[in-house]
């Protein structure tokens, strides 16, 4: 009788390792499958950071490129308008009929005096849109870029 029992016990013990066993197989394989998709979940994170990363990288080039025409842009205009404001005044100099009845030199004078207030308005005005245009150059440009950097960010690469 004490052998018949010792089997069972035998029995019972080899049973409860074969199911610890299972056990630990099962854990382990879940534990690999949770290590595995944790893994591939920092690839994913780390190919949407390069490339993300590399996304603004690309709106920062462009936003430089866009900077570089309109500050060569402003350049240009800056030049025409000081042309202008050149001949403006010269012409506004040259206003005025000399001659020998006062009241003709007068009103020359006058007249005279009216162009070049004219033409130092006409300075300041032009110098003014130079700032201005540049001003919103930069803003348009900033915000163009800003625009373009959020876009890549939010929206799935396509």
């Amino acid at each position: 009788m004490l052998a018949v029992v010792g089997s069972y016990w035998l029995v019972y013990q080899h049973g409860r390792s074969v199911e610890r066993a299972e056990a630990e197989a099962a854990s382990a394989f879940r534990d690999s499958g949770d290590r595995l998709a944790e893994v591939l979940g920092e690839r994913g994170a780390r190919r949407e950071e390069q490339r993300r990363a590399a996304a603004h990288e690309e709106v920062r080039a462009h936003a430089q490129e866009q900077r570089t025409i309109a500050e060569g842009a402003a350049v240009g205009a800056d030049a025409a308008g000081q042309r202008l404001r050149d001949e403006a005044s010269k012409r506004a100099a040259a206003v005025g009929c000399p001659g020998p009845d006062p009241a003709v030199a007068t009103r020359s004078e006058a007249a005279r005096r009216a162009a070049m207030v004219l033409s130092d308005l006409l300075a300041r005005a032009d110098a003014r849109a130079g700032e201005l245009a540049a001003a919103f150059d930069r803003a348009r440009v900033a915000g163009l870029a800003c625009e373009a950097s959020y876009n890549s960010l939010v929206k799935p690469p396509g």
